[in-house]
């Protein structure tokens, strides 16, 4: 018998085609049902359900009862960590409609990975920041600085808070379209949940892509100077 963890068992429950792509569908950090998943899985309630029941078994995600009603989501952010890494290696889907070109596209600009921001945005959000001396990048995590101290909190980021939180702080999270860095953890949290709050960003229903408001466009110019 081997001494090392078993990565069959995780590559066959990503080996199924549906699994795979609910898991991505979770990749927004939100819950869902399993009839929604269903939808974005192109799959029947019942196939679906017969899924979520393997991936809570395999520990990928994680369901909350409330009532009548079942809600999942993915386990944790190492989990949508994982993945993220995982989405680095994998082969593009093939273009097959204008519809799935626009969505490929938005997701491309900006999206939220589980919790914090990713894509183009995110990445040049991450480096504007390294740029300006509020993060420096260490070993894979984004060291935060006194400049970057005084910076967040003056954006109305509770720093304060966000330490108190039992999760990795501000590593540094592989983005699968740019191959570059983005911040992640509790701060690249804190960081997404302000820029909702201010009306810079808004979500894309059905799709965990991400809008940049007119508002937005002139925040970044003038905070982060980018052209967004």
């Amino acid at each position: 018998m081997g001494i090392n963890p078993n990565m069959a068992e995780v590559a066959a429950l990503l080996g199924e085609r549906s699994r795979a792509t609910i898991l991505a569908s979770m990749m927004d950090g939100r819950f869902h049902t399993a009839s929604e998943l269903a939808y974005m899985a192109a799959i029947k309630p019942q196939t679906a359900s017969f899924h979520l029941a393997k991936l809570v078994e395999g520990k990928l995600i994680k369901v909350e009862k409330q009532g009548r009603h079942r809600y999942f989501q993915l386990a944790g952010e190492d989990i949508a960590q994982f993945l993220e890494s995982f989405l680095v290696i994998s082969p593009p889907p093939e273009v097959r409609s204008l519809k799935q070109s626009s969505q490929m596209k938005l997701l491309q600009d900006a999206r939220t990975c589980y919790d914090h921001l990713a894509g183009k945005l995110g990445v040049q959000l991450t480096e504007s920041m390294v740029y300006a001396g509020y993060l420096k990048l260490e070993d894979k995590q984004f060291i935060l600085t006194d400049e970057g101290t005084l910076f967040f909190t003056t954006f109305g980021v509770d720093l304060a808070a966000l330490k108190r939180k039992r999760r990795s702080f501000s590593p540094a999270c592989l983005d699968w379209s740019e191959r570059r860095y983005h911040l992640a953890g509790a701060l690249g949290n804190g960081l997404l949940n302000q820029l909702l709050n201010l009306g810079w960003l808004t979500r894309v229903p059905s799709i965990r892509a991400i809008k940049v408001t007119e508002k937005g466009k002139r925040g970044f110019k003038e905070v982060f100077h980018l052209d967004s």
